[in-house]
């Protein structure tokens, strides 16, 4: 089994050749700043640009993506949700605030409640990987492998309440496991151990292990998405041994609660414009993702149903911040 090899494009998004309308509204008057809670270079700064630029040329002001890392994507929520609701100030949010919701004790804001819902931009799965010596070919295989050996399997993660690290936790919880936690400073350092034996499991983006795969030193089992994903097609998903598993990595654009209505349907209309088109959804593709374009009531359900499911898993496996 092997994966397509994907390389994620650094480069060339001022040369996408949005096209530019002309629109007679009076909102964006002057620069919008998009904040985002982490380092310049990943999958959700690249993605931000990409929405930033297509905003930019579309409705003729810039779009500036200002990078604010720190407390697990804390710092940018909150100046986002302190900030004016008049849709100059955005946040690109995802996954880390929804696990945050519950994960981060004594919150100085409530993200659902704070927050207004805009856009979605992608989606990206998780993959199930394990160490070759591992005797399981299949989910079932290692659930049964796990269940004969309770606590003799280390799960490797990119650190406590990552996604990687919550993904495993539901597993555990509905396969009925006992797998040790490993948790590491970034997906990126877990991979020596995991490579060399030490750890012997791991959920993480597909781009992270693609060529250890392809390499042999390392085994896919399962995408954690619902129904197979197009990217690794030939890939179960772990939902086909439990029924209802679904752990993936998402994010979307939000506004401060109140922002107007007006403001936040016409970002939405044209986000989900940008996402319609093949200059974008390739460069997300490229990062292992797909154009999550919905609605702004559908992204905010999405962040509730999120918020909640994660919030159960949390508080079942005394998950607390590292």
């Amino acid at each position: 089994m092997s994966f397509n090899r994907r390389h994620v494009l650094w480069g060339g998004i001022a040369t996408l050749g949005f096209p530019k309308i002309a629109l007679s509204q009076t909102y964006p008057a002057r620069p919008v700043r998009i904040m985002i809670g982490f380092a310049a270079g990943g999958a959700t700064d690249i993605a931000a640009r990409l929405i930033a630029q297509w905003l930019t040329t579309r409705l003729g002001q810039t779009f500036l993506v200002e990078n604010r890392p720190g407390a697990g994507g804390d710092i940018a929520t909150e100046t986002v949700v302190r900030s004016t609701a008049d849709g100059y100030t955005l946040l690109v949010g995802g996954i880390n605030d929804a696990v945050n919701a519950t994960l981060v004790e004594n919150l100085t804001f409530n993200f659902m409640r704070d927050t207004a819902a805009v856009a979605g931009i992608v989606r990206v799965p998780n993959v199930l990987v394990v160490h070759p010596s591992i005797p399981a070919g299949s989910v079932s295989e290692l659930i049964s492998y796990a269940r004969n050996n309770p606590k003799k399997l280390n799960l490797a993660s990119a650190g406590n309440g990552s996604g990687p690290h919550i993904a495993g936790e539901l597993f555990k919880m509905m396969a009925g496991v006992d797998i040790v936690h490993v948790p590491y400073r970034g997906g990126a350092a877990a991979i020596p151990d995991l490579i060399a034996g030490r750890c012997q499991i791991m959920f993480t983006v597909p781009a992270l292990v693609n060529a250890h795969v392809n390499a042999g030193k390392l085994r896919a089992l399962a995408v954690t998405t619902l129904h197979r994903w197009r990217g690794l097609r030939e890939v179960p998903t772990v939902s086909e041994s439990l029924p209802g598993y679904e752990a993936t990595n998402w994010f979307g654009v939000v506004a401060p609660v109140n922002t107007p209505a007006a403001i936040i349907k016409l970002l939405n209309n044209e986000i989900n414009a940008g996402l319609a088109e093949s200059s974008i959804t390739t460069k997300l593709a490229d990062l292992g993702g797909d154009a999550l374009i919905e609605t702004p009531d559908e992204f905010g359900k999405l962040i509730a149903d999120e918020t909640t499911k994660w919030a159960g898993v949390i508080r079942a496996a005394h998950i607390k911040a590292g």
